[in-house]
């Protein structure tokens, strides 16, 4: 592994970037130091660059939100979110476990984030014992966004009514604004040990990469994943057969700080063997 102070060090041997948003590009409300400049050379280079993100919502949701922080559409080729491909699922009940969900959802999560479902034919309804699946987009204000357990009577509840979850974030957690933040991951996880069935959309499962390639169109052993969590971004790449580049700034920034022994150690123990690390995504 090659422990670099920029990105410029390993861009060129690249024509294909799949880059994670949350912990590389923002904290959630303002761009990181220096990778609006990192973007803007890649750009410059002719490179392609197709953000890839764990956000329960709607990819347009995700652009909305970046261009309020000034990253703009011209610095990236294309976008894709879990909240996306749940979206697309949902839709298309093509795959055979969610054509059996039926059409009443209970959903755990933010409002704001129902907009995975919208314009489906899903009806919300309050009680798990109504539901015919559980959807999962991650905690919520009212119950609390720093620990699970506010959340153990719900999840008792849809286990008590055998629900499916879709979980549409696997993140287990995210910094936003320095204060670290459970995501659903976390919550299906809990839901997983009481014995409940979930379908977990997006990093690291590999079919998540399939249309983030094809918007790439660049031969797969010319891509570099950039991400900032082992267990979903740096796993995820490697699940895809494509290189990665870890951003140690992000997720484990407090767990491993710059001793690039510790670094090689965590990923060694992990199984995962990213061909560089990075402090944080500057040029």
């Amino acid at each position: 592994m090659q422990h670099l102070t920029g990105f410029s060090a390993i861009a060129a041997r690249y024509d294909g970037f799949v880059v994670d948003l949350w912990g590389v590009i923002h904290d959630g409300v303002t761009p990181y130091a220096g990778a609006v400049d990192c973007l803007t050379h890649l750009v410059a280079a002719g490179k392609r660059v197709v953000l890839l993100s764990n956000a329960p919502r709607r990819a347009y949701i995700a652009q909305q939100a970046m261009r309020e922080m000034g990253i703009t559409d011209d610095l990236y080729t294309g976008i894709l979110t879990s909240g996306e491909a749940t979206y697309h699922q949902l839709r298309d009940r093509a795959d055979p476990w969610f054509a059996g969900l039926g059409t009443r959802a209970f959903h755990i999560g933010q409002p704001h984030d129902r907009n995975v479902i919208e314009g489906l034919p899903i009806t919300l309804v309050d009680d798990p014992a109504d539901a015919s699946f559980a959807l999962n987009t991650g905690g919520n204000h009212t119950l609390g966004m720093v620990d699970i357990a506010p959340y153990e009577g719900m999840l008792v509840a849809c286990r008590a009514a055998n629900l499916p979850m879709v979980c549409a974030n696997p993140d287990l957690e995210v910094i936003r604004e320095g204060q670290r933040l459970i995501c659903a991951g976390t919550l299906t996880q809990r839901y997983e040990a009481l014995g409940g069935s979930a379908r977990w959309i997006g990093k690291p499962d590999p079919a998540i990469y399939a249309p983030v390639l094809a918007m790439l169109g660049v031969a797969k052993d010319r891509v570099l994943a950039v991400g900032d969590a082992l267990r979903t971004d740096i796993a995820g790449a490697a699940a895809a057969g494509i290189d990665a580049c870890w951003v140690l700034g992000g997720i484990h920034a407090d767990e491993l700080g710059s001793d690039t022994t510790l670094v090689e150690r965590t990923a060694g123990a992990a199984g995962l063997a990213p061909v560089a690390s990075l402090p944080s995504f500057v040029w």
